[in-house]
């Protein structure tokens, strides 16, 4: 019974010995070893990994990508705008050596020196660039956050600019010049269709002038338009040449037979106005009448 306790209390102290020397590691983790203090260049992989007891201490270093909001930084650009900018950044640790021995927090690390990036972004950039390019503006973060960040052992994977707070009267005056910009947009259109219909017209009356009829019947397709509002009262001019252009084209002979037997007569009154007493015809633009 004696020889049987004794080997149970040995297995229980080996068992005891092997737990406490025996370490796991996940996928995403690898191990840093420090032996009497130093550490050891072979990294342990994931996986089940034995410890030398008393002389060796384990440090298990996240390989996975971090996702680190940075705060609000508020700054002023180089155009001299007050504005208040927050991004994110995705990094990951590169080499687990280097992260363990070189510094003593890499994560508050990177976190400070972004926001010190960031400030130094805002006050190199305009404000027209922090709104319309940011792909630059990232660009130049990460490569500034990249810059310290290589000698700790960690691979800034991406810097992004998440929003840009402006004040309220920044944000009024950047209104009143969109709308002055679309109030410009919108006059040019104008005056351009102006343009453009002028030189339609220009035609159009190039052509009527070499066919008089067509401005009659441009004129009468205009009553008809008009008409056909149903408005009340109609103020038409009706112009001196078209009455003329009328009587050339149904010309009344002097004399001529009405069905009663009558003669017809045409007579043309003087203007009682025209001191002169001139005909009609010797005044130019002044109405007349027809009498049979």
């Amino acid at each position: 019974m004696t020889v049987v306790y004794a080997v149970a209390v040995a297995l229980g102290l080996g068992a005891l010995w092997l737990g406490t020397n025996l370490r796991v590691i996940k996928q995403y983790e690898r191990g840093v070893v420090f032996r009497f203090g130093r550490v050891q260049t072979s990294i342990r992989p994931p996986g089940l990994t034995m410890l030398v007891p008393i002389a060796d201490r384990l440090s298990k270093v996240n390989m996975q990508i971090v996702t680190m909001p940075i705060p609000a930084q508020d700054g002023i650009t180089r155009d001299n705008v007050t504005v208040r900018v927050d991004a994110v950044i995705y990094f990951n640790v590169s080499d687990p050596v280097r992260v363990a021995v070189d510094i003593q927090d890499y994560m508050s690390a990177i976190g400070q020196v972004a926001q010190t990036s960031l400030r130094s972004i805002i006050g190199k950039s305009d404000l027209d660039d922090l709104l319309s390019n940011r792909e630059r503006l990232n660009q130049g973060l990460e490569l500034m956050i990249d810059s310290p960040a290589l000698d700790w052992g960690v691979h800034i994977d991406r810097v992004e600019i998440k929003d840009v707070v402006l004040p309220d009267s920044m944000k009024r005056s950047m209104s009143r010049q969109a709308e002055a910009e679309r109030e410009r947009r919108a006059r040019v259109i104008t005056a351009d269709g102006e343009l453009q219909a002028s030189a339609k017209l220009a035609e159009a009356a190039e052509v009527m002038a070499e066919h008089p009829a067509s401005l009659q019947l441009r004129l009468l397709q205009t009553v008809v338009e008009v008409a056909a509002e149903k408005n009340s009262t109609l103020v038409l001019p009706f112009p001196v040449e078209l009455l003329r252009f009328l009587e050339k084209a149904t010309p009344q002979k002097i004399g001529a037979a009405l069905p009663n037997g009558e003669t017809s007569r045409v007579d043309i009154q003087k203007i009682p106005d025209d001191p002169r007493g001139l005909p009609l015809e010797s005044v130019a633009g002044q109405p007349f009448r027809l009498s049979q």
